[in-house]
């Protein structure tokens, strides 16, 4: 494993090591990530439930098969914003909306890109006509994904 060092005062490197155990595998039990990282298992339910109130660990999940489940189409939509724009509640607009998994906020001409995913090239165009109404969208532009060959799961922490 590589080297890890603290982000900031909080993290040690058992710390560290748990975060990347959890990203590998949230449902490992306590019992095994303890075996993993040296400790026994209350020992790392004390640390894990710290690192859960610090802010650290956001949540759990499934990581689900979009293509699987019928959504075969994914996009990045740049979203151009009016000089008029309400910040605020176009944020709320955008996250109103099921199809979007991320909103990032850019440097540059667009305010925002968007990761959209659509069953169809008809559900995208549908959810683009929708997303031209919002109040504060001055204009679009969208680029469709056509393969994904790496996708990083987590983040690094070495």
């Amino acid at each position: 494993m590589p080297n890890m060092m603290p982000l900031d005062g909080e993290l040690d490197e058992l710390d560290l090591r748990l975060l990347d155990a959890l990203q590998r595998n949230a449902r490992a039990t306590f019992a095994e990530l303890g075996s993993v990282v040296g400790l026994r298992a209350p020992a790392v339910h004390d640390r894990v439930k710290r690192l859960e109130q610090r802010g650290h660990i956001r949540g759990y999940g499934a990581r689900l098969d979009g293509r699987r489940l019928g959504f075969a189409l994914t996009a990045f939509v740049s979203c151009y914003t009016s000089p008029d724009c309400d910040y605020d509640a176009f944020m709320e607009s955008l996250a109103s909306v099921p199809e979007i998994c991320e909103v990032h906020s850019v440097a540059g001409e667009e305010s925002y890109v968007c990761k959209i995913v659509t069953r169809s090239t008809e559900h995208l165009d549908a959810l683009l006509a929708r997303l031209k109404t919002m109040p504060g969208m001055a204009r679009t532009r969208t680029t469709i994904v056509l393969s994904t060959p790496f996708e990083r799961e987590g983040i690094s922490l070495s």
